[in-house]
């Protein structure tokens, strides 16, 4: 079931309504069946895998603390760890392999008679994988007690706000939260409302209306030149992060209507002075998924110097595996990976405050900005062939401006009234993202007078109307990953 979908729109309400009429002893029943016909409304099989995954890791955290050995033990974790990454790496592996043999077969140089192959990818089963590693992880590690109650850690796997691309709970944190009696609180419901909101905002009036223009030039990578690149790439960069952090703001939202906090993923990440700075704003269940559970036990940076750059190169080419077998994923993240060992020796990390006392330059932020716009290249491109094409051709022409301009506004077909509308949504986005730095915005803007704050409620409910793209509802970007 997709956020932006009519089905979602009934859906909620009624779930709603129904969770603050339930007896609280009853609510995690009632918010887990919920949150398997959420998930099942998708595809009915994939509830079985969801279930699996659950039996599977409750049983193994159950029997790793109850086990008499450390051999034991770490049988209980790899038995969980190992199964679990497998699948995961069948279904990323396999799609692309399967698309290959697809074209082999209908070029005539597989003799077998033309069939159409496919796997099908559950959507978020990473997103639930990881969450699920992660709490048999802490468990072994003595961080955590196993969970006795089945249903309350059923919950904690399939609560349907975060199922589909997190953000990436963790025990210690929403386990209590289920448990504890959540009354009605109408500053709750109201804060997730205008949350939502926002979040709607970013996803249908900019990432939906800048994915025209992209995915025309990115699908089609060998009609373009110059220009035409430059700016598809850059609103990329703007649709991944409205698309991604809409979701997110939608889910943390929703969230709060159930009186349940999950954690902020996303931190204005555009404004970061550094690559290092960009990973600790953006994705950021994801990225401290991987500084845990994968760089910490390579050995972090408390190693010799070239075996903390290793770690540090091994953890972002698995993290861009994670998006996806294909060598653009896997150079991504490799990309990013040379960028942060960069920063280390650019911006050596000798005392923790001296790191944060650091003065930063103003030329910092638009160089950070590029170097990700740039990395963005290998994410969006459909072949390595298509981002060596990308980059070859950014300045195609460029020695002749007025030609390099004429050519990249004639091949982006783009009116001049939708680029300002396209222009003040983006700025609108900066500002808010400016202030956020500050201060909660939403709580902040709360607490404005009414007659300033219902204007604004009604004008952004009106611009998501008119503005947004009309039609079949389009998946949130990450629900492939």
């Amino acid at each position: 079931m997709l956020f932006n979908s009519v089905t979602f729109a009934v859906f909620l309400p009624v779930v709603f309504l129904l969770y603050y009429i339930v007896p609280h002893k009853y609510r995690w029943a009632f918010l887990l069946l919920a949150s398997y016909a959420f998930y099942m409304n998708l595809h009915v099989g994939y509830g079985l895998l969801l279930l699996f995954t659950t039996v599977l890791t409750y049983a193994l955290a159950r029997g790793l603390e109850a086990a008499p050995s450390a051999a034991r033990r770490r049988l209980c974790l790899w038995g969980g760890v190992l199964p679990l990454t497998g699948i995961l790496l069948v279904y990323k592996t396999a799609g692309p392999l399967i698309g290959r043999l697809n074209e082999l077969i209908a070029a005539g140089r597989i003799s077998l008679q033309p069939v159409t192959l496919t796997i099908l990818l559950p959507a978020g089963v990473s997103f639930y994988f990881f969450q699920s590693m992660g709490y048999l992880i802490d468990v072994y590690r003595g961080k955590i007690k196993a969970e006795r109650h089945f249903g309350y850690y059923a919950l904690f796997v399939s609560f349907f706000p975060q199922l589909l691309a997190g953000p990436i709970g963790r025990a210690d944190s929403l386990l209590p939260q289920y448990k504890k009696k959540r009354p009605f609180v109408y500053e709750n419901v109201t804060y997730g409302l205008k949350l939502m909101a926002w979040g709607y905002y970013k996803k249908l009036v900019v990432a939906d209306v800048l994915a025209v223009t992209v995915n025309s030039i990115y699908d089609n990578a060998q009609a373009y030149v110059g220009l035409a690149f430059l700016v598809a790439t850059v609103m990329f960069a703007i649709e991944i992060y409205c698309d991604f952090s809409g979701y997110s703001d939608i889910a943390v939202g929703c969230a709060r209507l159930f009186g349940i906090e999950l954690m902020t993923n996303f931190k204005s990440p555009y404004f970061a002075f550094s690559i290092r700075e960009f990973w600790s704003r953006w994705h950021i269940s994801l990225s401290t998924w991987f500084r845990d559970y994968v760089y910490i036990p390579l050995g972090g940076s408390r190693t010799a110097r070239w075996r903390h750059c290793l770690n540090l190169l091994l953890t972002f080419l698995v993290s861009g595996f994670w998006h996806g077998s294909s060598l653009t994923y896997i150079l991504w993240g490799g990309i990013h990976g040379l960028l942060q060992i960069l920063e280390t020796f650019l911006y050596p990390k000798k005392r923790k405050d001296l790191e944060i006392k650091r003065r930063r330059h103003w030329w910092q932020l638009p160089v950070t900005f590029v170097l990700l716009c740039f990395t963005w290249i290998f994410f969006r491109a459909n072949s390595i062939q298509d981002a060596r094409w990308i980059i070859s051709r950014l300045f195609w022409d460029i020695e002749r401006p007025m030609n390099y301009l004429q050519t990249g506004i004639t091949c982006l077909g783009i009116s001049p009234i939708a680029a300002m509308g396209m222009g003040l949504s983006v700025l609108f986005l900066a500002l808010y993202d400016l202030a956020s730095l500050k201060c909660d915005v939403i709580a902040a803007f709360s607490r404005q007078k009414f007659f300033i704050r219902w204007p604004v409620y009604v004008l952004l409910l009106v611009v998501i109307a008119l503005f947004s793209p009309k039609g079949v509802a389009t998946e949130f970007i990450y629900f492939q990953f």
